[in-house]
C-alpha cells in the first residue's frame, strides 16, 4: 500500500503534530508500506528555514524509508492571524500541485490543526480519485476563535463551513480525542466513518534517564528543583499563569529553591520574556527551543512537569502530546488542562491536576511536590507503569489498519 501523507509539519521540526506524522510513518514503513509525505522547508516555529534546507518550489529527500518532498510556501513566524494564514494557504495550494506527481498512491491523508492541508487532501483526493482520510488533530476555527484571534463574524462562518464540508467529504475521519469524536457525532457526521487514535510517545526515545548534571551547572539548576513547561509558547497556552505563580513563590521564604524552566518558541514568547523581566523573576528560566534529539535530556533535568492550557470550554477535548512523553520519561506532571486529559492523569495516578489559570493553587502544588520527596516517586512509578499503553507503535499500527480499510474501502 502507498500512503500519501500531506502535512505542513516534519521533522527536523519538534512540534507534536512533526512529531506524530514521522513516528506513525516510520512504524508504516516498518510493516511493508510505501510512505510519501509532502511537506514545506522545515521553518517552525520561529518562520526561519532550517540550516541545510531552502524554501524551493519542489526538493526530496528520503528519512528512515520515507520519501519527503518539501514543497515552496510563504513562510512566516508563528504568530498574526493573517500572515499564518497565508502560510497555510500558500502550502495547501503547492502540495496540491505536487501530489499530482506522485505515483499511485492508494489513499491520501491531510492533517490539521488547521484545516487548509486537509483540504489540500481533500482536492489531492479528487484529483487522483482516490480516497482522503481526515486526521482531525484539532477543532479548528474553533480554537482560534477561544484564543481570541478571531471574532465571530462572516470570515469565521465561512470557516466552518468549509470545516463541515471537509468532515462530510472524508471517507474516514481518525480523531486523536474521544472528545472530538462525540462532538462531531453530535454536529451530524456519520459515527460510522470516525475513528480515535491518540496520541502517545516514542519509547525508544523518551525513557528515564540520569539528570544532566552538567547541563543543571550550565543554567544554574544545581541543587533546584526544578518544574518545567516544554512547549509552544502560544496564545492558547495561558503561560502568564506560570508566571505568576513564579511570583507567589518568591513571596514564599520556604520556595527560593523551586525554579521554573520554560522552554520552546511561539507568539507569546517575546511578551512572556518581557514580563518576566519586569517582575523580576529571577526563579524563572526562558531556553530556545533545542532539536528534537536533545528534549529529552531537557525533560530529565525536571522534578515535575508542567502541562497548561487557558481555561476554556474548547480545551475540554484536547489532549496535549507532552503527557505522553512526560509518562514515557517517568516525569510527574502538574496539569493545568480540564476535560479528558485530565481524567488521564488521575485515572493513571501520574501526577496532580489543578484549574488552569490559577497560579496560587500552582504555587501551593509545586510546594507541596518540592517538599514531599515520596509523593513524586509515586507519581514516576505510576506514570512509568502506565507508558506503554501509549507507546506510538501501538498507535501507528491501529492507524494503519485503518488506513488499509480506507484504501480497500
Amino acid at each position: 500500500m502507498h500512503i500519501l501523507f500531506l502535512t505542513d509539519n516534519f521533522p527536523p521540526e519538534v512540534n507534536a503534530p512533526a512529531s506524530r506524522t514521522y513516528e506513525h510513518a516510520r512504524e508504516w514503513v516498518k510493516a511493508g508500506a510505501r510512505v510519501t509525505v509532502i511537506t514545506c522547508a522545515p521553518n517552525f516555529p520561529a518562520g526561519r528555514v532550517f540550516p541545510g534546507y531552502r524554501n524551493r518550489p519542489w526538493q526530496t529527500e528520503t528519512v528512515d524509508g520515507i520519501r519527503v518532498i518539501r514543497v515552496w510556501s510563504y513562510i512566516t513566524a508563528n504568530e498574526g492571524f493573517y500572515k499564518r494564514t497565508l502560510d497555510y494557504v500558500s502550502f495547501a495550494a503547492s502540495a496540491t500541485i505536487a501530489s499530482l506527481f506522485v505515483r499511485k498512491p492508494d489513499v491520501i491523508v491531510g492533517t490539521s490543526p488547521q484545516f487548509f492541508t486537509a483540504m489540500a487532501g481533500y482536492a489531492a483526493g479528487l484529483l487522483r480519485r482516490r480516497p482522503f482520510l481526515f486526521e482531525l488533530r484539532d477543532i479548528w476555527p474553533a480554537s482560534i476563535k477561544a484564543v481570541g484571534a478571531l471574532k465571530d463574524g462572516r470570515l469565521l462562518r465561512l470557516l466552518e463551513a468549509i470545516e463541515m464540508f471537509l468532515y462530510r467529504r472524508a471517507r474516514t475521519i481518525v480523531a486523536v480525542t474521544e472528545a472530538f469524536r462525540a462532538e462531531l457525532i453530535e454536529r451530524g457526521i456519520d459515527a460510522g466513518k470516525i475513528e480515535v487514535v491518540t496520541n502517545g510517545a516514542d519509547l525508544s526515545r523518551f525513557k528515564p534517564q540520569p539528570r544532566p548534571e552538567a547541563l543543571a551547572a550550565r543554567l544554574g539548576l544545581t541543587g533546584q528543583f526544578v518544574a518545567g513547561y516544554v512547549g509552544t509558547h502560544g496564545m492558547a497556552h495561558g503561560l502568564d499563569t506560570l508566571l505568576d505563580a513564579a511570583a507567589l513563590l518568591r513571596k514564599r521564604g520556604d520556595a527560593n529553591d523551586i525554579r521554573i524552566l520554560l522552554l520552546g518558541h511561539g507568539a507569546r514568547k517575546a511578551a512572556l520574556v518581557e514580563r518576566a523581566q519586569q517582575m523580576e523573576l529571577d526563579n524563572v528560566l526562558f531556553v530556545d527551543s533545542v532539536p528534537k534529539e536533545e528534549v529529552a535530556g531537557y525533560w530529565a533535568l525536571l522534578d515535575v512537569s508542567i502541562i497548561h492550557l487557558r481555561r476554556d470550554p474548547l480545551f475540554l477535548t484536547v489532549i496535549p502530546s507532552k503527557l505522553f512523553e512526560c509518562m514515557a520519561m517517568g516525569l510527574p506532571v502538574l496539569h493545568g488542562v480540564e476535560g479528558e486529559s485530565a481524567e488521564i492523569v488521575r485515572r493513571d495516578g501520574c501526577g496532580e491536576t489543578f484549574t488552569p489559570e490559577d497560579a496560587m493553587a500552582l504555587a501551593d502544588k509545586l510546594i507541596g511536590l518540592a517538599r514531599d520527596g515520596g509523593r513524586v516517586e509515586r507519581y514516576r512509578d505510576r506514570a512509568l507503569a502506565a507508558a506503554p499503553q501509549y507507546d506510538r507503535t501501538l498507535k501507528a499500527t491501529d492507524m494503519l489498519s485503518i488506513l488499509r480499510r480506507t484504501a480497500g474501502g
